[in-house]
């Protein structure tokens, strides 16, 4: 039976620029209330949101300025190369590892694109090896902190002994948009902050947690749930409302099946590791996966001090997780655009 790869590391990383939930409010009241009459109530979201502070590509004035796509992919081509230094340099020197030891990299992001990619543009300052394989994947959106994951795990599988690097890097904050005076526009500008993380995966003897099972559930008829609208000037977010209700009745079955297809159930899970997608979804979870209420610490504390980063959150949590000390067997999950539950078990290795 072919050896499941385990997790050696994981690091995170943030942009310089921290933004204040009440810097934010107060900007985005001076940008739009006079502009949109349905911006008072809609504040609201500023403080339920669970969120004190975010991360940002750039300082806040820089958003009060309209910006198209070439300013918007310059600069995420800048914030996301450096988070990919950072995040990768510390998952190497926490395990360590060489860049040069790197046969694989699987590189997740959906808040901009480069092409080359990111992991090409960097292999020479990083020192990746000229044979090095390359995975880059676009369009998972939040979900893709534990799809990608998933994939980096089977990469590892496929070929026991190879050291392969999953990093996720998300710059939601690039998305804000001064000319969408819509509701999923301002809840957005509410929630969403940027960063990294990376983490190094190979089938061998140590590590931090062995990788157990994977699983993807999509929903019929779900396109308009979540994602991007583009256009012109650049992304828009596609952000349904009923999101938190539908989580509460869909995501727990569905967590169920992907389990089952490994023989496991809700309850064999000691611990959820949950990408935090905003605190009314926190709850909808821990209602569907039959927690307790507030259950879900590290996820809140994560969301008050970074927002939600999209796919790099939940990797967040894990950390905080492996530092408080990890259960028998964990899960990470995650929901995004598709729409799409994504599931990772996690045994701890002893």
């Amino acid at each position: 039976m072919t050896e499941n790869a385990k997790l050696l590391g994981l690091a995170i990383a943030t942009p310089e620029h921290v933004i204040l939930q009440s810097e934010a409010k107060e900007m985005a009241t001076r940008l739009f209330s006079d502009r949109y009459r349905e911006f008072k109530p809609l504040s609201r979201v500023f403080d339920n949101a669970g969120i004190n502070k975010r991360y940002a590509a750039r300082p806040l004035s820089w958003f009060s300025e309209p910006h198209a796509w070439e300013d918007r992919m310059a600069a995420y081509a800048e914030v996301a190369s450096a988070l990919f230094i950072e995040s990768s340099t510390k998952a190497l020197d926490h395990a360590g590892l060489k860049a040069s030891d790197v046969d694989c990299i699987v590189t997740v992001s959906s808040t901009g694109f480069t092409t080359p990619s990111l992991e090409a543009r960097l292999a020479g300052q990083m020192g990746f090896r000229a044979d090095i394989e390359r995975v880059p994947v676009f369009g998972l959106g939040c979900a893709a902190g534990v799809s990608g994951f998933a994939i980096a795990a089977r990469m590892a599988k496929a070929r026991p002994g190879a050291l392969v690097l999953f990093v996720a890097i998300e710059l939601c904050s690039l998305a804000f948009r001064l000319d969408k005076l819509t509701k999923p526009n301002i809840i957005a500008t509410a929630l969403f902050g940027d960063g990294a993380a990376a983490c190094l995966l190979r089938c061998g003897p140590g590590g931090i947690a062995e990788v157990e099972s994977s699983g993807e559930h999509l929903f019929p008829d779900t396109l308009g749930i979540m994602g991007w609208q583009i256009d012109d000037v650049g992304f828009g977010i596609i952000l349904e409302q009923s999101l938190p209700p539908f989580a509460e009745k869909e995501v727990g079955p569905a967590m169920a099946s992907i389990l089952a297809r490994s023989g496991l159930r809700l309850s064999d899970v000691d611990r959820f590791i949950c990408h935090p997608g905003g605190t009314k979804v926190l709850a909808a979870l821990e209602s569907t996966f039959g927690l307790a209420p507030e259950s879900l610490d590290h996820e809140r504390e994560i969301i008050s001090e970074y927002g939600n980063m999209s796919s790099p959150t939940v990797l967040f949590v894990l950390q905080r997780a492996i530092a408080a000390g990890l259960p028998e067997r964990s899960a990470m999950a995650a929901l995004g655009p598709g729409f799409t539950a994504s599931c990772v078990t996690l045994k701890r290795v002893a």
